[in-house]
């Protein structure tokens, strides 16, 4: 007998291939595993930026609470003249959301100011030697002086109490009068005393009818100082309105009317 060669069995590339594919479903199983804890992963991501959403929203929140509280003023009750400076100043503000302000007078002032100036730094900045320049001077310090005496007696007798003029309104059925004459705004706060009054009356009008109105100066500013703004705007909004109705305190001729 003669004994065949050597040869490779025939079930060997089976059994190589058996193995290939039950290493390539390993595979597919493991990366199906990981892809679904991926995607329950993703979820708690989700939670975990909304909630850091909206611990960022309640931190702008309360960063927004401290800058309104911080934007409380705050006055030392004892200074009479800050005081009256914070109530006049809201009282204006108050007034400019209804009306108009009216610069004339203002602009005119600032014109003998400026002027003022002008004669100041000739005086002083004139290229003329001493001797020669005596004319320029005592030309240039007399009109200073004068311009100045002179906004000091609008200060004294026209602006007075006023701490606001405004313009006539375009239109008001109620009050005719409104449509032609400005609106004056007078206040006071005398020393020592705790009652801020405000008046409003017409400009440029002789027996002018008024609205009045008084309040303590506690009613808007409690024990440490701190000033209710709004609460003074909305109490000068009401004695606008009154003007504006014609509710006036005094008309002429009259003591007053509803």
């Amino acid at each position: 007998y003669t004994l065949a060669p050597n040869r490779p069995s025939a079930c060997l590339p089976s059994e190589t291939t058996a193995h290939q594919a039950a290493a390539a479903n390993e595979t597919r199983k493991m990366a199906k595993k990981k892809s679904q804890s991926n995607k329950r992963q993703e979820p708690t991501k989700v939670e975990a930026v909304k909630v850091d959403e909206n611990e960022e929203d309640v931190d702008d929140e309360d960063e927004e609470e401290e800058e309104n509280e911080l934007e409380l003023l705050q006055v030392e009750l004892g200074d009479m003249v800050k005081l009256k400076q914070v109530l006049d100043e809201t009282v204006s503000a108050a007034m400019l959301e209804q009306v108009n302000e009216d610069y004339k007078l203002d602009n005119f002032k600032l014109a003998l100011m400026l002027a003022a100036c002008i004669f100041a730094v000739i005086a002083q900045f004139a290229p003329i030697p001493f001797p020669e320049s005596r004319p320029v001077l005592g030309a240039c310090c007399c009109l200073y002086f004068v311009l100045s005496g002179i906004l000091q007696l609008i200060t004294t007798f026209i602006d007075r109490d006023c701490i606001l003029l405004t313009r006539p309104v375009e239109s008001n059925e109620k009050n005719r009068d409104m449509e032609k004459h400005g609106l004056r705004v007078r206040s006071q706060l005398e020393r020592f005393s705790e009652w801020y009054t405000v008046v409003l009356e017409f400009e440029g009008r002789k027996d002018t009818p008024y609205v009045e109105q008084k309040w303590s100066v506690g009613q808007f500013f409690d024990k440490d100082g701190m000033f209710d703004e709004i609460g003074l705007m909305n109490e000068i909004e009401s004695l606008y309105l009154r003007m504006a109705a014609g509710k006036y305190d005094k008309a002429p001729g009259k003591e007053k009317t509803n």
